[in-house]
């Protein structure tokens, strides 16, 4: 953060100081808003949530040494005293990001794969200045501004992670730290349900290019008709990747080993390189390509962002994680989040990692997938019956559709006949929850087997492959 006195940040928040706060006093960062993260020179963001009051943890951070806290009814100790700290945290940022005049910031949006491709932007950008951007997904109207306010003087790049649950999110995040560079990656169908179509999460996401300058790049995926067509909606440069010829960064030869990773010819107007993905998956293609595509248009060799890409490995949890035990049982841990666009990607890697083994599967149903929630975790089911595997484990109480799915191809599979994992229907059962996800498939795994752990982030899935890796639940 680029250090400020508490009447500046008063100021520029609109906010009054209480608590006897010394106008004089100076923040230098971080700004945080879990009073366990206060440190020296902080500032700490009371929040009221839905269960825990931001403002009960006041006196904690003033001692761990926030200079002040910033908060909607005074508290005991130096205080700025603000209507709406989530408004109040936009403002502090975007006076920030104003004065980072050397800084270029880049924004990555789309239905899927945002926070892999920003892990590798930042990866790129690091070779070339210092950057900044979020830890896991920090990609909303808190996690964002936070993620800002981390840079300073120094900071070269901000690449940053934007997120939409409403027509208009992605403009306001936007208007906080205007980007230069916007890449968007697909239009699927996550949060479909909220948006009510395709289209309206097209609309969404596109506010990201509408928000570039004329002097910007609009980095696009030429291989999503709804992503490609947002060209008209930007006076922007616009830069195409994908897997097609007319794509300026593009993949070319692509091939998958036996653990589901990815080489492919990285090709560009100035060159072509080979990259070997560590990183799980077919799906990794596109986002290495997003994020070469922006890093080219930065300047960098393509020589240099191969061998970055080739060089990454998953930053944030939960994402296509591969941890083989030590009796050979395979775990993939993809349970962050989901939706029937992700769930067939990963379904697809357990088929290349778990070729010629028995396979597995947790999953639980898909939310926020409006009217038709029904026939898509259906249709969900339907996929995770078909994929070969030995044995389903669906989870949760919600799970009517994705087991009528499952069974319905279950009993198809049996009538043309065949064992379970080899062109048979799968074991199946239902379980109410995570732990007991993980005491079911204890009994059914044996040395070599692979097991894919996918859902919905508020399913807390996570715990299910903690629980198979021998961790204790969180």
């Amino acid at each position: 953060m680029i250090p400020l006195p508490l009447a500046r940040i008063a100021e520029i928040t609109s906010g009054a100081l209480s608590g006897m706060a010394d106008p004089r006093a100076v923040v230098r960062g971080p700004v945080v808003i879990d009073s366990r993260e206060a440190a020296p020179g902080s500032l700490f963001v009371a929040y009221t949530g839905a269960r825990v009051d931001g403002h009960d943890f006041a006196a904690q951070a003033l001692r761990a040494g926030a200079v002040a806290v910033l908060a909607s009814r005074p508290v005991e100790g130096p205080a700025i005293i603000v209507p709406d700290a989530t408004a109040a945290l936009a403002e502090l940022a975007t006076a920030q990001a104003a004065a980072l005049t050397a800084a270029t910031v880049i924004g990555v949006t789309g239905s899927a794969g945002k926070t892999t491709t920003k892990d590798l932007l930042a990866r790129l950008t690091a070779r070339i200045g210092p950057t900044i951007a979020p830890a896991g997904n920090h990609n909303n109207e808190i996690g964002h501004p936070l993620t800002v306010l981390k840079a300073d003087a120094a900071t070269r790049y901000l690449v940053l992670e934007l997120s939409a649950r409403t027509i208009g999110n992605i403009a306001d995040l936007a208007r906080i730290a205007p980007p230069r560079i916007g890449v968007v990656l697909n239009v699927g169908t996550a949060h479909i349900g909220v948006f009510g179509g395709k289209e309206a999460i097209a609309k969404a996401k596109g506010e990201l290019v509408e928000a570039l300058p004329g002097d910007g790049v609009a980095v696009l995926n030429a291989d999503d008709p709804l992503v490609r067509a947002m060209a008209s909606r930007t006076s922007a440069r616009v830069t195409l990747f994908g897997r097609g010829e007319d794509a300026a960064i593009r993949a070319e030869e692509i091939t998958v080993d036996e653990r589901g990773r990815a080489a492919f010819t990285l090709r560009t107007p100035s060159g072509a390189a080979p990259v070997r993905l560590r990183l799980y998956g077919a799906h990794a293609v596109d986002n290495a390509l997003a994020a070469a595509a922006a890093g080219y248009e930065l300047g960098l060799p393509v020589a240099t962002i191969a061998e970055e890409l080739s060089q990454a490995e998953p930053r944030s949890r939960w994402r296509m994680e591969v941890t083989d035990r030590p009796d050979g049982v395979t775990i993939v841990n993809d349970a962050y989040n989901a939706n029937p666009d992700s769930m067939r990607a990963a379904f697809e890697a357990l088929g290349t990692l778990g070729r010629g083994r028995r396979r597995f599967a947790v999953i639980a149903a898909l939310r926020e997938l409006g009217e038709d929630s029904q026939a898509l975790n259906t249709e969900v089911g339907r996929l995770a019956a078909t994929s070969g595997l030995a044995g389903l484990v669906v989870a949760g109480s919600d799970a009517a559709p994705v087991l009528e799915g499952a069974h319905e191809e279950a009993r198809r599979l049996a009538a043309a006949g065949g064992p379970p994992g080899a062109g048979g229907p799968p074991l199946i059962t239902h379980v109410p929850d995570a732990q007991a996800a993980a005491a079911e498939l204890g009994r059914w795994l044996r040395p070599g087997d692979v097991v894919l752990v996918k859902g919905p982030r508020a399913m807390g899935l996570e715990r299910t492959a903690e629980l198979l890796l021998g961790g204790a639940a969180q």
